[in-house]
């Protein structure tokens, strides 16, 4: 049996923050991507929906919520959280369904409508939940780690906040070309280095926001595909969704402290290494392999991070890489192409689904002013909290 299952279509709602409810902007998205595979909401046979846990007592229940909202037919649910990584799980529950035959046809439908400033627990007292106690106790905002890692980076590696700041240039001016972005304006590095300082050395420019939005896939079988007339869709190869190994020596969110590594010897990379890793070795490729790649820029130096964590380059090595353009666009290894994070902003249980939606354009050689020359292989890269670790591989 075949790996490959079908993209016949994709869609989002532009992201921002306009103020209504989040099945109003999954929707959206997924009528555009039915409307973009050419396929009636009846033909659908399964529906899954990547859960949004802000939206009261629907959003627990995500796939039925936008099954009754887009006319009840009958089709078989199910519904997906993994923080960040939700669209991905989402992805890959829907590919599962398709391969063994369950379904045909899938859509899945990831949206949000995002609290304005940080991301903050659920109400009550929890003191056995991390997330919980790193807010409570150490007041400790995803901001903060994401100054931790850009420290880390600094002090190992030398990198720069000018570094940091060309990241955001990079992907500003992306984000500027793509009509479903937040931001669609260009920023210089000096403008980053005059935002203000959110979590030192991390200003105001260097971190994503928070934002409403978006996205949807319709998934098939390859012989679905080929009756439907699509005879040489994009394909989604890998879908990794890999938890860390213990030890875990480097800090990650939401923990407050690493594992001690005294009574086993830790994994032979991170954590982050090993979600493309499993996608790499399930698609059978390799990163020479790559056209391109949509990474999860939570900050700009964690983008850096990614560049090694896909093996882009070596340990140590991103700033390098950035510097010399190998991630621009046309550039060796484009990277966050989209725009990514940094102009979007996080609608978390859509995002991952988004940078399949950009895969798929890229792929189709349909992104107009952003598009990759000759793309012919696309990853993702994304990490939900509690060890949610997301990687999806398509080809054309």
């Amino acid at each position: 049996m075949s790996g490959d299952v079908a993209v016949l279509g994709v869609g989002m709602h532009p992201w921002g923050k306009w103020g209504r409810s989040f099945v109003e902007y999954g929707v959206a998205a997924a009528r555009a991507a039915l409307t973009d595979a050419g396929i009636d909401w009846r033909d659908v046979d399964s529906i899954v929906g990547a859960d949004t846990v802000r939206g009261g007592y629907p959003g627990y229940v995500a796939g039925a919520t936008f099954a009754k909202a887009l006319g009840w037919q009958g089709a078989r649910v199910a519904s997906v959280y993994a923080a960040c990584a939700s669209g991905a799980q989402a992805l890959g529950t829907a590919r599962a369904q398709i391969l063994s035959g369950l379904a045909e046809v899938v859509l899945v439908v990831g949206a949000d409508a995002a609290p304005k400033g940080f991301f903050r627990p659920a109400g009550g007292d929890r003191q056995d939940d991390p997330d919980w106690l790193r807010f409570r106790v150490l007041g400790a905002t995803n901001p903060t780690y994401f100054g931790l890692y850009a420290r880390r980076r600094m002090a190992l590696y030398g990198d720069t906040l000018e570094d940091f700041a060309q990241v955001k240039v990079k992907n500003a001016a992306l984000g500027a070309l793509n009509p479903h972005a937040r931001y669609r304006k260009r920023v210089t590095a000096e403008e980053v280095a005059a935002s203000a300082v959110v979590a030192d050395p991390l200003r105001l420019l260097d971190i994503c926001a928070t934002s409403d939005g978006g996205a949807a896939v319709v998934l098939a079988g390859m012989e679905f595909a080929r009756r439907h007339g699509a005879s040489e869709p994009v394909r989604i190869r890998a879908v990794s969704t890999v938890t860390p190994r213990y030890p875990n020596t480097v800090l990650d969110l939401p923990d407050i402290a690493t594992d001690s590594a005294v009574a086993v010897e830790p994994a032979a990379g991170t954590f982050r290494s090993s979600i493309a890793r499993a996608a790499y070795e399930e698609a059978g490729i390799g990163p020479d392999d790559l056209s391109f790649a949509e990474v999860y820029d939570l900050s700009t130096a964690l983008e850096l991070q990614w560049y090694e964590d896909l093996g882009l380059c070596g340990e140590g090595e991103a700033a390098k890489l950035l510097r010399e353009g190998a991630t621009a666009l046309g550039g060796r290894i484009p990277v966050n192409v989209s725009g990514g994070l940094a102009s979007f902003g996080e609608a978390v249980p859509a995002q991952a689904i988004a940078q399949v939606c950009e895969l798929t354009w890229q792929l189709r050689d349909g992104a107009g002013a952003r598009q990759v020359a000759g793309a012919h292989v696309g990853i993702t890269a994304n990490q939900g909290l509690f060890g949610h670790g997301s990687s999806v591989v398509a080809v054309r």
